[in-house]
């Protein structure tokens, strides 16, 4: 939970042009004038395939291929097009990036909020299975963090986008989040109101930050901020299993609730919280590089991880605070 390694992975792709390298197709970046002008293969058109020349007017069907001399214009499907054809492609209205099949903003915000709504809905279901019966709960709260967290790893790390993992993702996190917060509700009265309020004031305050250029999201922060989340990843691990050992006997682990745990649930809130202004400038990137767009499930699923894990990290910090 402590970790986004999709965005992580996706702009050390998109830094080396690897992002696309499975979809060819898409690998096509100039204006839509220029798409077009290789779709039909005049003067800087396209390449043909391996050891073709390149296409110049009146070349057949193929992009690349040389047209038999008298070969008639027009009259089929990829046949090389007339000097009136040529003006209309020219003149007709560039192609918006939806009507293209490139990832667009409204993509992102149209699968984040289904990935969310699955989420509440198994968050429901998590907490009323917790409240009926505590020990069913509980195995919801484990069962569902650890595959949260492999499933995680296994999208972050294809190399093919699988949209149903993604989904199953936010069942397991669904079940995992409502699950937990019955428990803390139960422990700690009114943390989840508070931290569900303070998630969403975070979520909101990320976003006009960076979006008005008081959050800046640079090369440099980004390699700061990925060594910061593998070092606080690796924190959390041990001390997940020093508090499972009972090595610690505390339910926060190192620092309990005293001021060194604030402290730790303080840093750990500002990393989340640092992570969705990454995420909102890394899906800016992917648009501007015209992604395809199926990649707008994945920007979808890495903000809905920086959310689930700013949420539970709000949750400690309030009981936390609420303990001491």
């Amino acid at each position: 939970m402590a970790s986004n390694p999709v965005f992580n992975r996706f702009n050390d792709d998109l830094d080396k042009g690897r992002v696309a390298a499975d979809q060819p197709q898409y690998g096509q970046f100039g204006t839509p004038d220029q798409q077009r002008a290789a779709q039909y293969g005049y003067p800087g058109g396209q390449q043909g395939y391996p050891g073709q020349p390149q296409g110049y007017p009146g070349q057949q069907g193929y992009p690349g291929q040389q047209g038999y001399p008298g070969q008639q214009m027009g009259g089929y499907p990829g046949a090389p097009m007339g000097q009136p054809d040529l003006e209309k492609a020219y003149e007709a209205p560039s192609a918006t990036a939806r009507q293209s099949g490139r990832m667009t903003v409204d993509d992102v915000v149209t699968k984040s909020l289904a990935l969310f709504g699955i989420l509440l809905v198994f968050a429901a279901v998590g907490w009323f299975v917790g409240a009926a019966n505590p020990g069913a709960g509980m195995a919801l709260w484990m069962g569902g963090m650890i595959a949260g967290i492999v499933l995680g790893f296994v999208i972050s790390f294809k190399r093919v986008i699988s949209v149903p993992l993604i989904i199953a993702y936010a069942v397991c996190e669904g079940l995992f989040i409502g699950a937990v917060s019955g428990f803390f509700n139960n422990a700690y009265p009114g943390v989840v109101g508070e931290a569900v309020l303070a998630t969403l004031c975070v979520f909101a305050g990320m976003f006009a930050g960076w979006k008005f250029g008081l959050i800046r999201v640079t090369e440099r922060s980004r390699k700061i901020f990925g060594l910061m989340i593998m070092g606080y990843f690796l924190f959390a691990i041990v001390n997940f299993l020093l508090v499972l050992t009972g090595v610690i006997d505390n339910p926060f682990g190192v620092g309990g609730s005293g001021p060194l745990g604030i402290i730790i649930s303080v840093f750990a809130v500002g990393l989340a919280s640092y992570s969705i202004a990454v995420d909102f400038d890394s899906i800016q990137r992917g648009v501007n590089a015209g992604l395809p767009e199926k990649y707008s499930w994945l920007m979808a699923h890495g903000l809905l991880v920086s959310v689930v894990w700013l949420y539970i990290e709000l949750l400690r910090l309030f009981a936390r605070i609420q303990r001491n």
